[in-house]
């Protein structure tokens, strides 16, 4: 059962939390909260993302076990100057993290729309059976950085 979990849980991509607030009182285990986390796009020096979402508290949630729920919030922004480390693919997952013990993770993927020299990333929750069509979405204009 443990190799199953292994298996199917991916793998973090370095976010950190930034802050959170509780959102609703629980007498046993951690309070449900919204957190706010920070992480760097993994192939794009000079952007960072700020995600919102939920997280389940309770004793389920303690123990790592509650489905948190599947809206998000995302904003992106270019934090120094813009360097490419590889080619970009459209679609690609730059954050994946579990939502629920096995079966449902929140994930960014990045999209680059050449027309406007812009990278757009969008937010969704999916699942192995059904994801939901709850989605958020941020864009990122490619400019000169100046100091």
């Amino acid at each position: 059962m443990l190799a199953v979990v292994a298996l199917a849980t991916p793998l973090l991509a370095g976010a950190e939390e930034i802050g959170n607030v509780s959102t609703v009182f629980k007498f046993v285990g951690p309070n449900d909260r919204i957190v706010v986390e920070a992480f760097d796009d993994p192939k794009v020096e000079g952007v960072t993302c700020y995600l919102s979402r939920a997280k389940t508290g309770g004793l389920k949630g303690g123990l790592g076990l509650a489905e948190d729920r599947a809206e998000a919030s995302i904003a992106c922004r270019q934090v120094g100057a813009i360097n490419f480390k590889g080619d970009l693919k459209d679609g690609e997952s730059v954050f994946k993290e579990r939502t629920s013990l096995v079966f449902k993770t929140m994930q960014v993927v990045r999209f680059f729309d050449k027309k406007r020299n812009t990278l757009v990333y969008l937010v969704y929750s999916d699942r192995v059976i059904e994801g939901s069509p709850q989605n958020a979405v941020t864009a990122i204009p490619i400019l000169p950085w100046v100091q």
